[in-house]
């Protein structure tokens, strides 16, 4: 089978950001037409416009992850415009600073409003649009849903604590949503996840490097660990995902992708 992406659609939720503004880019320059889901008005024009101007097709879907409402706005104009959903990447997501225990914090401390709150963007978020976008490849009986997970989801990192448990309930939700749509909807829908090790993103540059560019600790016990010796570009994604979004990977559902340098298969030593 192809691994061909040319002639499908697919909505990128947190399609303005770092990794997942990398994968749209591809994507449509794959021959994807491509909504970008997102919250902020100026990120979200501004990936469609970079899009437009590299010859690709793409479409500004300005939603919250968190509202029904605006998911099925978004759901509408993509049928509207494309007449149909092929892929859903829910790459929206992220972590906050009262989920972090620090080494001179306690986890006794930790407000459970901002552990309640990274679940709610990293595996709500997923959930929700999966409903809204789902119902259309239910439908159709056929369409492709990849979660982005991380690394953190199966070894837990330190301080993290809310990231790396949300995450892995991610991760426990795509297996349970692939069994779900396929026994219930046919072979024609699949459901898997991206596992990113370390990427240098806004969220985590501060933790792993320092102003001028050197490792910080935590980013050279990172480094250390990764055979590969260094951190991830966005663009180490994309084969990966074009290709478990491809009718090249037909058979496969229900799994979780780490890209990560081989950071999950070192033991240390």
């Amino acid at each position: 089978m192809s691994n061909s992406l040319e002639n499908k659609t697919a909505v990128i939720t947190g399609g303005a950001g770092v990794l997942c503004g990398s994968i749209a880019e591809y994507f449509a320059s794959s021959g994807v037409k491509v909504g970008i889901l997102g919250r902020s008005h100026d990120t979200v024009h501004q990936k469609v416009e970079e899009i437009l101007e590299r010859g690709g097709e793409a479409i500004p879907l300005i939603a919250d992850v968190l509202a029904i409402d605006q998911l099925l706005a978004a759901r509408d104009k993509m049928v509207k415009t494309w007449g149909q959903i092929d892929i859903l990447i829910n790459g929206a997501g992220g972590n906050m600073s009262a989920a972090v225990v620090g080494p001179d914090q306690s986890f006794f401390n930790m407000p459970m409003e901002a552990f309640d709150q990274v679940f709610r963007l990293n595996l709500y978020g997923a959930v929700q649009s999966s409903q809204v976008f789902g119902e259309v490849m239910a439908m159709n009986k056929k369409g492709c849903i990849l979660n982005v997970s991380s690394i953190a989801a199966t070894l837990p990192l330190t301080r993290v604590v809310g990231y790396s448990a949300a995450k892995a309930s991610l991760e426990n939700f795509t297996q349970w949503l692939a069994v779900e749509l396929a026994v219930k909807y046919g072979d024609g829908i699949r459901v898997n996840a991206l596992a990113p090790g370390f990427f240098i993103a806004k969220q985590n540059r501060k933790l792993l490097l320092n102003e001028d560019g050197t490792l910080t600790q935590r980013g050279q016990s990172i480094i250390s660990n990764t055979p590969m010796n260094r951190f991830g570009e966005p663009e180490d994604l994309h084969g990966t995902a074009a290709w478990i979004c491809s009718d090249g990977a037909r058979f496969v559902t229900g799994i979780v992708i780490p890209v990560d340098g081989g950071f999950s298969a070192f033991s240390g030593v």
